[in-house]
């Protein structure tokens, strides 16, 4: 039944009209047309994208409409029969299926209602083209006369009309109505656009979009916001899920302080987006907001002071000077005093390694780790503190270590993040034989997701380790996995130096400077293969090009073999 909107045009045939002429119009029917509207939607720059009609089913800018037309716009305006221009606010539910579409407008509105009861084959019924009247004159498209050819059922219970008529130009969406002024449904063309239907109007009235599917398929590529679900723990959870879209983010927080002012909730939204847009004078009004209006004022103050710490972590280069660590740690401190959790314990340890009190730190991690807050993540923090305290004892890895035995056995990759640490623990410390080795239990963890940067940082552990053809068969990798960074060749042309093939070295050299021919690293590397290769008047020259470009160790080395 779903149908594709067509631009269908036949003039009215002199029995149509005659037969319209004769059969009166019921006051309900003439007042039915005041709700009749056009409807414009809008691309993201401005440009228009369709137009279509529709029809008010409430006094307070409900309104149903097609769907298509909605599809890929930013922005929608109506326009009603005294010509009142009000914009599309948001959307209250779609179905692409049988296309149609439920809105509200900005604005009061003249409505028609949805027909309460099923219109049967034969009987009377009007289509109501748009009809546009300004200081008493109107246009001259008026509604239709027609009769119910037959009527099916969808989903069990809504009436499918089908009509056989004639219709004016431009109809696409209008009204039907029965004798009541009630809406049977709105008009649509089978493919072939022999038959006239319409799905009941009462089914796109009893459309509703929840919460789950405010980012489905068809509100993806919708850019008006979703109306906020009625009940609140439907409202919460539109408000979790509505951040990937700034607008519809932006308009879910506002439905929700208006629809429920005294909770703490949207207030708590806002202030994170006004943080996010550096207005944090507005944010601190609003966290004040939510310990005002909360029922649990451990966690309002708790959720403030991690809205400061991560500002300050993650923004620090907005200065404000009213929000500083300690500031952050008063508010950690006062969730605490009122309902002491290990959570509030773990802000208040962040906070401390951010201020550069890493013992402090380090032992509040590890006082965790005796509460329910025992995980990897804890040991790891407590790990990284010890190392600020000592980077040269590796004392820590023991930590790391038990990071990685906290870690879900049953989910292979979850130890992965904390070897990858250990293996650059090693390293730091000098033990490169042992990093090769989480490296390669790392790689195990991760296969096949492991790019080419993390083969480049093996290859130079194994440098180090003396692993010079594991070191050679993971810069390959590299660049097999990303042939244009020029990085990689100069970095395996190196290391060809080192395991004197001066030969290969100038080839691989010769490759990074065809990809990148102002790329100093590669005249360095290039010159100094083939001085090495008794080629030394074109190696000077190599050099010297490398120094020309800026690369600082070339003087050294023109020095040393001129």
């Amino acid at each position: 039944m779903k149908k594709t909107l067509l631009t269908l045009t036949i003039l009215l045939t002199t029995v149509g009209s005659q037969l319209s002429t004769a059969i009166a119009q019921p006051a309900p029917v003439k007042a039915a047309a005041k709700a009749v509207f056009t409807l414009t939607t809008f691309r993201a720059d401005g440009s228009i994208l369709a137009s279509s009609h529709g029809v008010f089913t409430s006094a307070d800018g409900e309104a149903i409409s097609d769907l298509t037309p909605f599809i890929g716009a930013e922005k929608a305006v109506v326009v009603d029969a005294n010509g009142k221009k009000m914009d599309v606010t948001r959307m209250l539910g779609v179905n692409s299926l049988y296309d149609v579409a439920r809105f509200r407008v900005n604005g009061k509105t003249n409505a028609a209602p949805p027909a309460t009861s099923t219109a049967t084959a034969g009987s009377q019924a009007w289509l109501l083209p748009y009809a546009y009247s300004k200081n008493g004159t109107s246009s001259t498209t008026a509604p239709v006369a027609t009769t119910v050819k037959s009527v099916e059922t969808f989903l069990d219970k809504y009436p499918f009309y089908i009509f056989d008529t004639n219709i004016p130009e431009n109809v696409n969406a209008c009204p039907f109505v029965n004798a009541q002024g009630q809406v049977l449904g709105l008009l649509q063309l089978t493919q072939s656009g022999e038959n006239i239907h319409a799905p009941a109007a009462s089914f796109a009235t009893d459309l509703r979009l929840n919460a789950l599917n405010m980012n489905d398929a068809n509100m993806s590529r919708i850019g008006i916001p979703v109306a906020l679900p009625s009940k609140y723990e439907d409202a919460v959870l539109a408000l979790m899920i509505s951040g990937t879209n700034a607008t519809k983010h932006k308009a879910v927080i506002e439905d929700f302080i208006s629809q429920f002012p005294n909770l703490p909730d949207g207030y708590q939204a806002r202030a994170q987006m006004e943080v996010n847009d550096g207005q944090f004078d507005a944010a601190a009004r609003d966290m004040q907001t939510v310990i005002k209006n909360s029922e649990h004022k451990d966690e309002a103050y708790f959720n403030y002071g991690q809205l400061i710490y991560n500002k300050l972590v993650f923004n620090s280069q907005q200065p404000y000077a009213a929000w500083t660590f300690d500031t952050a740690m008063e508010q950690a401190e006062k969730a605490n005093s009122i309902n002491p959790q290990p959570v509030y314990k773990h802000l208040q340890a962040q906070i401390n390694f951010a201020k550069g009190d890493y013992q402090q730190a380090h032992d509040m991690f590890m006082q965790l780790t005796q509460t329910d807050m025992r995980s990897p993540e804890v040991f790891y923090e407590a790990a990284h503190a010890k190392q600020m305290l000592n980077p040269k004892d590796t004392m820590f890895i023991a930590l790391i270590d038990s990071a990685i035995v906290c870690c879900d056995s049953i989910n292979r990759i979850s130890p992965a993040p904390y070897v990858l640490a250990r293996a650059q623990a090693w390293e730091t410390a000098g033990y490169y034989r042992r990093a090769v080795s989480d490296y390669n239990i790392y790689a195990y963890f991760m296969q096949p997701q492991l790019n080419a940067n993390f083969y480049y940082i093996r290859e130079q552990c194994e440098v180090k380790a003396k692993l010079f053809q594991q070191a050679i068969i993971d810069i390959n990798t590299a660049i097999a996995l990303d042939q244009q960074n020029v990085l990689y060749y100069a970095e395996k042309a190196n290391l060809l130096l080192r395991v004197n093939k001066p030969d290969d070295a100038i080839t691989v050299a010769e490759q990074c400077i065809g990809l990148e021919p102002d790329y100093s690293d590669g005249y360095l590397i290039l010159g100094l293969a083939q001085v090495q290769n008794n080629r030394k008047a074109e190696g000077l020259r190599n050099l010297e090009r490398a120094r020309e470009l800026g690369n600082p160790q070339a003087q050294p080395l023109i020095d040393k073999y001129k």
